[in-house]
């Protein structure tokens, strides 16, 4: 979210690959810069800081420059219900540094979501088909970028079986739920932000509360600049299956208490 978690991403995701020996890491970027969207500039930044896969969402194409950088950046997926003639890729089969394929998939929730986008069930259906958990793909990570959390929930529980992870983004509030469902598939409803959490949703304060209270605008939007939590879900997984065997809420530095796999 911003100046301030792209700089939490900068200052410590190179350690945590080190500390933690990640295998892959996927970093969801529709916020990075100044809150809408995510510029060609601002994604290299955060591949650069060691993203091997960057997601988008509902602001996929806020920053105009998105809309060429995509076709040449394959590290970057946008939703696969966006449109249906956008740019890009809605899910991609990586090959991880170490060797294992990783098939990360993104969908757009329709609840509360102020855009009507395609049915994201159906959208997701043939492309699990495709590639089952284990056999193609060693690892499947699906990020379900939508408002409500009961559509999230739904979401998991359709991939329960057929995905390694299923790990909602979009609301800025991390939850604490991770869980392993029945299946094997590691689930988390949001992963927060990787912001400054001293503001409303990764905005400085001052307008969204003027706005709630007098239900007038004054100024812009704009984000909020403190030290920022690096907020996210480490999963491992089972090579052979692709199922979960271990999942951890991450909290790093700012307000939030701090939690390692």
């Amino acid at each position: 979210m911003g100046r301030a978690g792209r700089t939490a991403i900068s200052e410590h995701l190179p350690r945590l690959r080190k500390d933690w020996r990640l295998d892959f890491v996927v970093v969801n970027g529709e916020n990075a810069s100044n809150g809408m969207g995510l510029s060609g500039e601002h994604a290299k930044t955060l591949l650069d800081a060691g993203a091997d896969c960057l997601t988008l969402g509902d602001h996929a194409f806020d920053q105009k420059d998105m809309l060429q950088f995509i076709e040449k950046e394959q590290r970057i997926i946008r939703p696969v219900n966006f449109a249906k003639n956008a740019p890009g890729k809605g899910y991609r089969l990586f090959k991880a540094p170490c060797g294992r394929k990783v098939l990360v998939l993104q969908v757009l929730g329709q609840v509360f979501m102020k855009r009507a986008f395609d049915d994201p069930f159906s959208a997701i259906e043939p492309i699990l088909k495709s590639h089952p958990r284990g056999g193609l793909a060693q690892a499947i990570i699906v990020d379900v970028h939508c408002e409500a959390t009961s559509e999230k929930m739904a979401m998991g529980h359709y991939c329960d079986g057929r995905a390694s992870l299923v790990v909602g983004t979009h609301t800025h509030v991390p939850t604490a739920d991770a869980m392993v469902l029945p299946g094997g598939t590691g689930y988390l409803s949001d992963a927060g932000m990787c912001g400054d959490y001293n503001s409303v949703i990764g905005m400085e304060k001052s307008e969204p509360m003027r706005r709630f209270i007098t239900g007038m605008p004054k100024s812009r939007f704009t984000p909020a600049t403190g030290e920022a939590t690096l907020s996210g879900v480490f999963v491992d997984t089972d090579d052979r299956t692709g199922e979960a065997k271990k999942i951890s809420m991450v909290r790093i530095g700012g307000r939030l208490q701090q939690s390692a796999p």
